[in-house]
């Protein structure tokens, strides 16, 4: 008995270490959005253009729904690849998320507009409804509306194939 006890702490220190290990594997940045498996919110606003538009608008196809602004230094990195998801025929939709409308429209003719519209969510309240943390944050949505993702940070090649890919060909797989 009084040998076992000196594998005691040889035991718990491979308990904390593996817990250790553990922890440091987690992206620090993810946290779950309670949105997901749940429908868009209901919405009607503008968009940068001037058009009323609402949730609905939303359905149809697998999209993304990117939040931006002009502010933000990661959209503007997150920007050429949202461009170039447009063009490969990704359904993208944006939300300018407490932003200067003005601004936000001289940014897209200056940089590109990747978006099927641009909601204008000046105030935030939308984002609010959504939990949005900060900017950028995209979201995929089903045909139906249901978010079935949310991703916080730039989004690029590699989250795009990690995460978001994925989870479309399951979908219209299965």
């Amino acid at each position: 008995m009084t040998r076992l006890k000196l594998f005691i702490p040889l035991i718990v220190f491979l308990v904390l270490a593996a817990l250790l290990w553990r922890g440091l594997s987690l992206d620090p940045n993810y946290m779950p959005s309670a949105l997901e498996s749940k429908p868009l919110p209901t919405f009607s606003m503008q968009t940068l253009a001037g058009e009323q538009v609402s949730d609905a608008d939303l359905r149809g196809d697998y999209a993304i729904v990117n939040v931006w602004a002009t502010w933000c230094p990661s959209c503007h990195v997150e920007h050429a690849y949202l461009n170039l998801l447009a063009k490969q025929g990704v359904i993208i939709f944006g939300i300018n998320y407490k932003d200067d409308p003005q601004a936000a429209r001289d940014w897209l003719t200056q940089r590109g507009d990747p978006y099927r519209f641009n909601i204008v969510d000046q105030e935030g309240q939308l984002g609010l409804d959504m939990g949005v943390t900060g900017a950028p944050e995209t979201y995929l949505l089903s045909p139906d509306g249901t978010v079935l993702l949310r991703h916080q940070g730039p989004l690029d090649a590699r989250v795009w194939a990690r995460e978001f890919e994925p989870l479309i060909q399951r979908a219209e797989a299965g």
